[in-house]
């Protein structure tokens, strides 16, 4: 069974994902956070910046596109294919506002027929492998039976299934019971994605769900990023990696933005997650969300004692 380190987007860029591979690895692929060409839109090399070959030399990589439009599709899947890409993954999840307005992501699946008339051309005129990134539903997941008699009728290389709708963004828990429908209804391959946050969750899903092609970790896999190494019988995460790995990734994000304040604001935003593993170290946390300089944050994860 595969395993899949989902698209966080503004965190798991390729800065991120090189950091992460070099040190601890042990997932099958990487996926990149969406890329979003518009209709009438040049498909530019700074568009691509994230998925450049050259930026992503140890990684293996998959692609994701954010987009509504065959003709964007077209575009995109040509150029990526010059890159030496030969498979795409359609964002039908993403919940954000300013996406769904646009009839995005998860925006998408309230107009089934027009998504099944999207994907009646993306399949039909393209010879890139194609996958799709799905939310249960918008508002409700009743929206799903009839969301997979779409999929269904298309070869993809595998549907990912996000079990909640919209409305759900990432809160309350996921629709296990959407998702089990979904599963046993699905002509392609169905990776599972949302809320594996540790080994005792990745057993559980994958017991349950016996024949899944992969399983996508996401914000547990930003809180430890040694879980794909445990849930492989690896050592688990411990504060020294922690800390190593903020290191590295400080001297990373420099050497690109060249700049403490943006590094700060990286850094800041993934200890979020990474205070997980610390839930009563409070006072830490808040010096972390109060410092202003990198070697603020740096002197108060130091503090830390071990998981």
């Amino acid at each position: 069974m595969n395993l899949y380190f989902a698209p966080l987007e503004g965190i798991t860029t390729y800065t991120y994902r090189n950091t992460h591979a070099a040190m601890f690895g042990c997932c099958d692929a990487y996926f990149s956070p969406f890329i979003s060409p518009g209709c009438d839109e040049k498909v530019s090399l700074k568009m691509l910046r994230d998925i450049l070959p050259e930026n992503n030399t140890a990684i293996p990589l998959k692609v994701q596109v954010l987009c509504n439009h065959p003709e964007a599709f077209r575009r995109f899947a040509l150029k990526i294919t010059e890159l030496g890409y030969d498979e795409v993954n359609i964002n039908l999840g993403c919940p954000s506002g300013t996406v769904v307005g646009k009839g995005r992501g998860a925006g998408f699946l309230r107009e089934p027929g027009s998504l099944e008339e999207f994907l009646d051309e993306v399949f039909s005129h393209n010879d890139i492998k194609i996958s799709i990134k799905t939310r249960a539903g918008f508002y409700s997941g009743d929206e799903m039976p009839g969301l997979m008699r779409i999929y269904n009728k298309y070869p993809m290389t595998q549907l990912i299934i996000h079990p909640r709708v919209r409305e759900d963004y990432y809160k309350s828990f996921p629709r296990f019971d959407v998702f089990t429908e979904a599963y046993q209804a699905s002509k392609n391959p169905v990776c599972y994605n949302g809320n594996v946050f540790d080994t005792d969750d990745y057993n559980r899903i994958t017991c349950d769900y016996p024949q899944l092609e992969g399983v996508m970790l996401g914000r547990g896999a930003v809180a430890n990023p040694a879980l794909f190494r445990e849930i492989k019988g690896g050592p688990r995460l411990t504060t020294a990696e922690l800390l190593e790995f903020t290191q590295k990734l400080k001297d990373n994000y420099y050497e690109l933005l060249r700049s403490d304040t943006y590094t700060l604001h990286k850094l800041k935003e993934i200890w979020l997650y990474m205070m997980w593993n610390y839930p009563e170290e409070k006072k830490i946390l808040k010096a972390i969300k109060k410092s202003d300089k990198c070697s603020e944050l740096m002197n108060a994860i130091n503090k830390l004692p071990e998981i």
